[in-house]
């Protein structure tokens, strides 16, 4: 039997309908992403007038060669990461098992086990074996921010590779921590793929884009495995464009955006246990009521099933959304 769908964040639509309101009039902080979009660059009509040519996705590899730090790998360009996840049982050798690092983004668990794929859920590094021959650890990790050092997570990669195995390293909040990343390192180092966002940080994420890096052997697999034109040309040129630039700026602000969103949990009483540069995570008995309350307020955070005390709250777009936060936050606790 095939594991059930997992309802992830951003389900605005589905919660205007339960709770009223129109989606638009909705604060959605349920979801991981920048929440001030930045600018798109000018695009060139021949990008979406014909398919995307070499040229683009050259283009695009090499700004993201730039903006990763990976000298000696071209990351390959993805039509989001979540399309490589479905390819992972494919990278798995027969009779070997899977070791997924958990609790993390679901996804991973779904899609090896729905394969057939042996898997075991993990809480530590320890416990992966010489049995299994894919590892998979998200690092900042989802949603509870579980972050390993470059040196924990290169001495797994050495257990894991001498025995033929694959690590796999899911970057996709590592934007804000690239001195953590092991992106830089994954084109020298066979047995290691790390996956990266590119739409999270950006805020960009209706683009559906995202970069592997690796040997270049599993990329070529990934890419027969993608089919041909699977990134869009407009996405492939936008990439170009914004991983050249600088993008200081972006970290500063979404830096003060967390700053705010912290604070206004703080003043709600509500401990943040958790969390990267795009999201905290809190925990409280009465998370479900919270939950509850702020979709009575038009306002939609993220719950857990496998842990009813945990909510994720993403960030807000400016101070006018923090001051509605707060003053929903305040009618929900009783404060």
């Amino acid at each position: 039997m095939s594991a059930s769908r997992i309802v992830h964040g951003g389900g605005i639509a589905a919660a205007a309908a339960r709770y009223g309101g129109r989606p638009e009039d909705w604060l959605d902080l349920s979801t991981g992403i920048n929440p001030n979009p930045v600018a798109v660059p000018d695009v060139d009509v021949a990008a979406w007038h014909r398919l995307p040519d070499r040229h683009r996705q050259d283009a695009a590899r090499a700004a993201a060669r730039h903006y990763y730090g990976t000298p000696d790998a071209l990351p390959l360009p993805v039509p989001g990461t979540q399309s490589v996840i479905q390819l992972l049982p494919r990278l798995v050798s027969s009779g070997r098992r899977a070791a997924v690092l958990s609790p993390t983004y679901g996804e991973y668990a779904r899609v090896l086990a729905n394969a057939g794929v042996a898997l075991d859920r993990v809480a530590g590094l320890d416990a992966v074996s010489e049995a299994h021959g894919i590892v998979v650890v998200v690092n900042p990790n989802n949603p509870d921010g579980r972050l390993f050092p470059r040196d924990r997570l290169l001495d797994l990669h050495a257990r894991v590779a001498a025995k033929g195995g694959l690590l796999v390293v899911d970057e996709a909040f590592g934007d804000m921590r690239p001195e953590d990343c092991l992106a830089p390192l994954a084109g020298n180092l066979p047995g290691l793929l790390v996956l990266r966002s590119f739409g999270k940080f950006f805020g960009l994420a209706g683009l559906r884009l995202g970069f592997v890096i690796g040997e270049a052997a599993v990329l070529d697999r990934i890419e027969d495995g993608l089919g041909p034109w699977a990134v869009s040309g407009p996405a492939l040129a936008i990439a170009a464009t914004l991983m050249a630039s600088d993008t200081a700026a972006i970290r500063r602000a979404i830096a003060g955006r967390k700053a705010a969103l912290d604070k206004a949990l703080a003043g709600a009483g509500l401990v943040v246990v958790g969390g990267t540069g795009l999201f905290s995570l809190v925990e409280h008995a009465e998370a479900a009521a919270i939950h509850e309350g702020l979709c009575r307020h038009h306002m939609l955070v993220r719950p857990f099933d496998y842990n009813p005390r945990w909510l994720r709250f993403g960030l807000a777009p400016d101070a006018a959304a923090d001051g509605r936060l707060a003053a929903a936050l305040a009618d929900v606790m009783g404060r």
